[in-house]
């Protein structure tokens, strides 16, 4: 049987005490409530994908993520995996079936395939290009007024754990992701990060899907999601600040992924990202390697807070 290899990260599934407080925030971020039934709310993005984001009610958690396979039989491969409780059919909005497994440090980790897609959102697309002759937006008037940022689609996910060499290995073993890059701290041999792409052979993807990082506890250092384009950032930072939302950092230009970022807060201190004009890789890219003090930094904007280094909520 062939290796599993996802094919993209599907989703995000936490707990939280008060749905209404989540669901809140969720809409000042960007997100769309697909559904909510009983205790758990679904919300997505503007993408065809039936939910990017569940929570559940209950004591603030991180329980799992959610991943795509390709096809029936990389399902069947998942299936075969350690922890695997084999195939079954999924009785939330978009349906398909799925594969639960457990990664080392008890979060879930779900493999999906054969969702119903809904119909996309429709987006009102911003004037960059408009115009003849060379001449940007020739006669056209670009007005914004105040709005939260527009999602897309889920695009990444990072774990902080005191055992990165076991998180690397576990999610490259059962997952098939391939190395973008690793970060070193003094040794070469000492990884204090990593990340990770989907493979996809030839095909483009995002410069990672998944981030290992280093803490003192294992839990969700951030989610990340992408947003329409840059004004969808610099908006929806404005729209989350006249909304009291606690801010993390940003807004700048990463260096490794180089994505244009901005991290939030949730009411329960859960790190959510939007972000816009990622680096997107196939496999022509071999891994590079880093020092910590060269990766760890933004093109432009504000440097990380100590708060953010080894954040992770459990």
């Amino acid at each position: 049987m062939e290796r599993l290899k996802v094919s993209d990260l599907a989703y995000i599934r936490l707990q939280a005490p008060d749905l209404d407080k989540e669901e809140a925030f969720l809409a000042d971020f960007g997100l769309v409530c697909a559904a909510r039934i009983a205790d758990t709310l679904y919300m997505r993005g503007s993408d065809a994908a039936p939910y990017l984001h569940i929570t559940h009610r209950g004591a603030p958690r991180f329980l799992a993520t959610g991943w795509y396979a390709p096809n029936d039989e990389a399902l069947k491969t998942a299936a075969s995996l350690p922890t695997a409780k084999g195939i079954e059919n999924v009785d939330e909005p978009g349906g398909g079936k799925r594969v639960r497994l457990t990664d080392p440090w008890g979060f879930g980790v779900e493999i999906v395939h054969g969702q119903k897609a809904p119909t996309p959102l429709p987006v009102e697309e911003t004037l960059l290009n408009f115009g003849w002759d060379g001449l940007r937006r020739a006669g056209k008037l670009q007005r914004f007024e105040a709005r939260p940022a527009r999602v897309k689609r889920i695009a990444h996910y990072v774990l902080t754990t005191p055992d990165i060499p076991k998180g690397i290995a576990w999610h490259r073993e059962m997952l098939g992701l391939v190395c973008s890059d690793d970060v070193y701290a003094g040794d070469p041999s000492n990884i204090v990060g990593s990340f990770n792409r989907c493979d996809r052979g030839e095909d483009y993807v995002d410069h990672h899907v998944f981030f290992c990082r280093g803490g003192k506890v294992a839990g969700l250092n951030h989610i990340s999601f992408e947003v329409q384009d840059f004004d969808d950032v610099m908006l929806g930072n404005e729209y989350l600040t006249a909304k009291g939302h606690r801010h993390m950092w940003g807004i700048g230009r990463h260096l490794l992924g180089s994505q244009i970022f901005d991290y939030w807060c949730d009411p329960y201190g859960r790190v959510h990202e939007h972000w816009t004009d990622s680096d997107r890789l196939n496999n022509a890219e071999k891994p590079r390697l880093w020092a910590r003090e060269d990766a760890y930094r933004a093109q432009w904007g504000p440097s990380a807070p100590a708060e953010f280094h080894g954040y992770a909520t459990p």
